[in-house]
């Protein structure tokens, strides 16, 4: 498989955000990472995912929703990591950069949101409506998307370790929650950054299969 990666800086509301933006030959859709908090472009748990995404002819934006000054500055005050709101703008504004590049402007998005990363794609994804095909949570907090969650349409499955207790209960509340086509998977010996043996194999595992089904187009299958 050849795989273009590059660099890139995205418009935000004001602001230049940076990317990793991987395009493999014959894409069969686009995947946008939404990180969690503390977390960036290059967890390393997030580039796992993406490298097997890659493998399955999806094309990948690895996104930092924070600029260097606002992580500086949130390394102090952590106010901004959980203004959910505000991350959403972030990641619609990528979505749309999305929507404009040449290179992937005709493929379906997907959205791969972990930790608070995934209540901002949930907030973005009811905002866009059926712009955004499929949404993934891996260790995700959907109790911070509110209302929003009734609005998402996009197919949502939720990824928990099975000993994550807290974010467990918070997932099993949220998917009542939503109205869309949605599934709870849990891990099980996992805690929330699935740092156990196996654990972000499985969550590779469960995702690629979720964009799979859910954002490739039938004949592109």
């Amino acid at each position: 498989m050849f795989l273009m990666e590059e660099a890139v800086t995205i418009p935000g509301n004001g602001v230049q955000l940076s990317a990793d933006f991987g395009t493999p030959v014959n894409a069969r859709g686009i995947v946008v990472f939404a990180h969690g908090s503390g977390s960036s472009r290059k967890s390393p748990r997030n580039r796992e995912v993406a490298a097997a995404l890659q493998q399955a002819r999806f094309a990948t934006l690895l996104l930092d929703l924070l600029t260097l000054d606002e992580e500086r500055i949130d390394s102090r005050t952590r106010h901004l990591r959980f203004d959910i709101p505000f991350l959403a703008e972030r990641l619609v504004a990528a979505t749309v950069w999305v929507q404009g590049e040449s290179r992937v402007s005709a493929l379906p998005i997907g959205y791969f949101g972990a930790s608070t990363g995934a209540a901002a794609a949930l907030i973005a994804g009811a905002q866009l409506g059926d712009s955004v095909h499929a949404i993934v949570s891996r260790g995700g907090r959907p109790d911070l998307a509110g209302d929003a969650l009734g609005m998402v349409r996009a197919p949502t499955l939720l990824i928990v370790g099975g000993d994550d207790e807290t974010v467990l209960d918070l997932n099993r509340d949220a998917l009542g929650k939503l109205r869309c086509v949605k599934t709870l998977e849990i891990v099980p010996g996992a805690t929330h950054l699935f740092e156990e043996p196996g654990a972000m194999a499985q969550v590779t595992e469960l995702a690629t299969a979720w964009f799979v089904q859910h954002l490739i187009r039938p004949a592109d299958r």
